[in-house]
């Protein structure tokens, strides 16, 4: 059954007190996660991520752009090849959410990405909009999204990104049902933190998301729009350097988004490694994947 909250008539300030708290209470930051230490005694946690949609982003609102499906190519040719060769230099694990079409395209780059002790969690199937669908298309999609990337990888995902940080009413419902681990699109805390339905804890880990933290806020071109953002890339790499600097002083967790085909050119593939050297510098920094994260701050909660 789809979980819906009936629109009343009248104006959002004409709404009754137990529909607009209805319409909050949906799903909600419960207990913080926030362990006193991380593992071997570090004083912060990184969580670094990579959301691989290569061609997706042109296909999923029925886009035919040649043009822009190059440019997601390019995530498979260039980029994930070049992140892939950073983090094993740096000898540090990462998180990869991929769309099961990106999947079914480039099963040999998601085998590449595990056997090279990197996680690869749910996002999608064709990076599609949850909060455009019904219960029953959303959960079909994200159920044969996570028998993909398995059957694939022959790994079972325990974590999920959804595309564009698009969340349904019906998203955490769903994520109970696969039994996941953790969720990583929302922004409730900076901190790990409980995740509550209708305010009922489901023991699912919300690892947060930023969009100051995301590279496609900064960077991301589409020639037919009038919107082009455009930040220097060491103006990026200051606010991810603070951004890590704060998270260092709490002693809490710094989580970062990016994507292959953005972060990658030459002139901008530098910023992760400034933040990887940046972070490694301080000394009691521990990397690990966003099911590492996840698993550890349920377990280890203050």
């Amino acid at each position: 059954m789809t979980k819906t909250v009936a629109n009343p008539a009248g104006e959002p300030w004409q709404w009754e007190e137990a529909h607009w708290r209805g319409l909050i209470n949906q799903v909600r930051a419960g207990e913080r996660l926030a362990p006193k230490n991380w593992p071997g005694g570090a004083r912060c946690a990184v969580a670094l991520s990579f959301d691989a949609d290569h061609e997706t982003n042109e296909l999923r609102d029925g886009g035919k752009s040649i043009g822009r499906m190059a440019w997601g190519q390019y995530g498979n040719r260039v980029g994930v090849p070049r992140v892939l060769e950073l983090l094993k230099r740096h000898d540090i694990p990462a998180s990869f959410y991929v769309p099961a079409v990106v999947a079914l395209t480039y099963p040999d780059e998601q085998r590449r990405v595990i056997a090279e002790g990197h996680e690869i969690g749910i996002h999608g199937w064709i990076h599609e909009l949850n909060s455009v669908l019904p219960y029953e298309v959303e959960r079909d999609l994200m159920f044969r999204a996570a028998d993909t990337l398995e059957h694939v990888t022959g790994v079972r995902p325990v974590g999920l990104r959804t595309p564009s940080w698009d969340f349904s009413p019906n998203t955490l419902r769903i994520e109970t049902e696969l039994g996941l681990l953790y969720d990583s699109s929302l922004m409730a805390d900076e901190d790990c933190y409980d995740l509550l339905m209708d305010g009922v804890s489901t023991g699912i880990v919300e690892v947060p998301v930023e969009w100051i933290r995301d590279d496609a806020v900064y960077f991301m071109m589409h020639r037919f729009q009038s919107l082009r953002p455009y930040t220097p890339p060491k103006d990026v790499l200051d606010i991810f350097l603070r951004e890590f600097d704060a998270a260092y002083e709490a002693g809490g967790l710094f989580q970062l988004t990016m994507h292959p085909h953005i972060i990658t050119p030459r002139s901008r593939i530098w910023i992760l490694e400034e933040v990887i050297r940046h972070a490694k510098a301080k000394g009691d920094v521990w990397f690990a994947t966003h099911a590492q994260v996840a698993e550890y701050a349920k377990a280890n909660k203050a």
